[in-house]
């Protein structure tokens, strides 16, 4: 990611660049030719140096969280609770499953790298925020807002991998209990999280390299709470048209295909259950899948609402709702989903919470 900040960007009728000695230098109306004033860096202003019909962009204004003085420290009380609620609870679960010989199964070594996985999602965009509320700014600049985003779809695309992860072991362990060992050993397990992921690294690069040719105007306001693609677009004065395209096909990949499989899955799971005699033994194999249920409705509901809708129907106040779900309440719900109706993970918390040398 380094360099990105400094890429020129085309923009109306004057410019700016970083001086060779470090200095940036303020635009100012274009006459004869001449820039004016250079400015040394720490001086506490953005500058740029003049380059007729061209620009650097330094910096972007998020405008996601704009509130009254009071709502703002509102906010940052009940995002900064939220954040902790998650940091800890995704920790218990890692530390649970890693403390409980018990818990040394598929399914809860997809878990435990879900919860990391949540942890790393959250601290891309919640301490960012909270640090724009406490600062009274909203700026953040052009290679931090490009570094934000491609660890954020990085996180969103692993995270999607990690869900049909888990739902492959709930239909391994009820349709084919017999070939659970030999199609769910730890090598198998460990493919299907290393390859979610070469897979998303190499979706978020792809994402970023497009981006990094685009031109921008004048306009820097992004209406969200950090830096996601479709903002960011929107925002492009160049055609966007390849960008478009290629978030279309890598949806389909890294989306939609998972998603497909996380439902056949279930249908399969579905038909095995109806052919349990008892209707208490059909309730007893459900059950076991309703925790992830819970975390597949949560992630690919907001997730829709905020890709998958026709472009004609999109709003940034939709946007920042449904975004707000996936980026911040699913991360903090999932310790909660998966442990308050697991008996295994219960006790294993118990358990944790019992040895003192994590105190």
């Amino acid at each position: 990611m380094a360099g990105v900040g400094n890429t020129a960007l085309a923009a109306g009728s004057s410019g700016g660049t970083a001086s060779p000695d470090g200095a940036l230098t303020r635009a100012e109306p274009w006459h004869d030719g001449k820039a004016s004033e250079q400015v040394a860096p720490g001086q506490g202003r953005y500058n740029r140096t003049m380059h007729q019909g061209n620009r650097t962009v330094f910096e972007f204004f998020l405008l996601g969280l704009s509130a009254g003085s009071e709502q703002q420290q509102l906010i940052f009380m009940l995002l900064l609770c939220m954040y902790l609620v998650t940091m800890v609870g995704n920790l218990l679960i890692i530390l649970a499953i890693i403390n409980d010989a018990h818990l040394q199964s598929p399914m809860y070594f997809f878990l435990a790298n879900l919860s990391f996985t949540d942890i790393c999602f959250t601290n891309t965009t919640i301490p960012k925020m909270l640090v724009d509320i406490q600062s009274q700014s909203s700026t953040i600049s052009f290679s931090g807002c490009l570094s934000q985003m491609y660890f954020f779809m990085l996180l969103v695309d692993l995270d999607n991998f990690l869900l049909a992860a888990m739902a492959y072991g709930r239909y391994i362990a009820i349709c084919h209990p017999l070939h659970y060992a030999a199609l769910l050993s730890p090598k198998h397990c460990t493919l299907l999280v290393v390859t979610p992921w070469v897979i998303s690294i190499l979706v978020s690069t792809l994402h970023l390299s497009l981006l990094n040719l685009l031109t921008f105007c004048d306009k820097r306001e992004i209406p969200h709470f950090f830096c996601d693609l479709e903002p960011i677009l929107k925002l492009a004065c160049s055609d966007t048209q390849i960008n478009d395209l290629t978030i279309l096909v890598t949806g389909g990949a890294v989306i939609f295909i998972p998603f497909v499989f996380i439902i056949v899955s279930y249908a399969l799971i579905g038909c095995t259950v109806l052919r349990v005699p008892s209707a208490k033994g059909k309730w007893k194999t459900f059950s076991t899948c309703s925790s992830h249920l819970s975390a597949v409705s949560l992630f690919y509901g907001s997730i829709i609402a905020v890709y998958f809708l026709p472009s004609s129907h999109y709003s940034p106040e939709r946007d920042k709702v449904a975004a707000i779900m996936y980026t911040i309440v699913t991360p903090m719900m999932n310790p909660f989903i998966y442990s308050l109706r697991n008996k295994d993970m219960k006790g294993a918390l118990r358990k944790l919470f019992s040895r003192k040398k994590y105190f």
